[in-house]
């Protein structure tokens, strides 16, 4: 079954800071999993995962909250590999757009963003848009070597409709996308979704496996 979810509207957000709205998303928006083992027997491990989702007329907001062992932020510059460290991502695709973005950010909040039709020819983000993104990291923003616990974080995105060309004066009745946990790099590597996957290996870049976001 396709998995759906309702992304309310919140017009305060915009005049909020971005650890206010990570406070407001977390009262007020309902909590979903990213809880889909797609490759258990290979990986595992499971890291609990929650997001909430919203928008304003300019931005769709995320707040990723992730408690789980081992912590790493190795990466810290723009477009870096920031699926080896702790990391959490949001991938949508506007309906009838045969592109889909990927946006991908380690703990520290290092973004990983591009659009394409296929993983092998991405377009990658310049430093100019991904400055657009604004991202609130509960782990701050300085680079560290994996460390080994228990911890839990926060990261709270709000990306703008305009960078991914939607009219914020037309919104679409609904988008299409999916989020993500993992941490290849990590001492337990870990690769979980919202909806699930099919395919034989780890593999997000799987738009046919994306839900239903509707903009309400």
């Amino acid at each position: 079954m396709e998995k759906q979810l309702d992304i309310p509207n919140f017009a305060i957000l915009d005049s909020m800071n971005m650890e206010d709205v990570c406070d407001f998303l977390e009262q007020e928006s309902q909590k979903h999993s990213i809880d889909c083992r797609n490759w258990s027997k290979d990986f595992p491990y499971h890291p609990v995962t929650i997001f909430t989702i919203a928008h304003s007329t300019q931005y769709i907001y995320v707040d990723f909250f992730v408690r789980g062992n081992y912590l790493r932020a190795m990466n810290y510059t723009n477009n870096s590999p920031v699926s080896d460290d702790s990391c959490v991502e949001f991938f949508l695709q506007i309906p009838g757009n045969k592109e889909y973005w990927n946006f991908e950010f380690n703990c520290i909040g290092t973004i990983n963003a591009s659009h394409r039709e296929k993983r092998e020819n991405p377009s990658r983000l310049t430093d100019e848009q991904i400055s657009l993104i604004k991202v609130f990291p509960s782990c701050g923003t300085r680079p560290f070597e994996e460390m080994e616990g228990l911890f839990a974080w926060n990261l709270t995105i709000a990306i703008p409709f305009s960078l991914i060309g939607i009219d914020n004066n037309n919104l679409p009745e609904y988008i299409l996308g999916n989020f993500y946990k993992c941490g290849s790099k990590t001492g337990l590597p870990h690769y979980l979704s919202w909806s699930p996957i099919e395919s034989d290996k780890p593999d997000f870049h799987r738009p046919e496996s994306f839900g239903k976001l509707f903009l309400k």
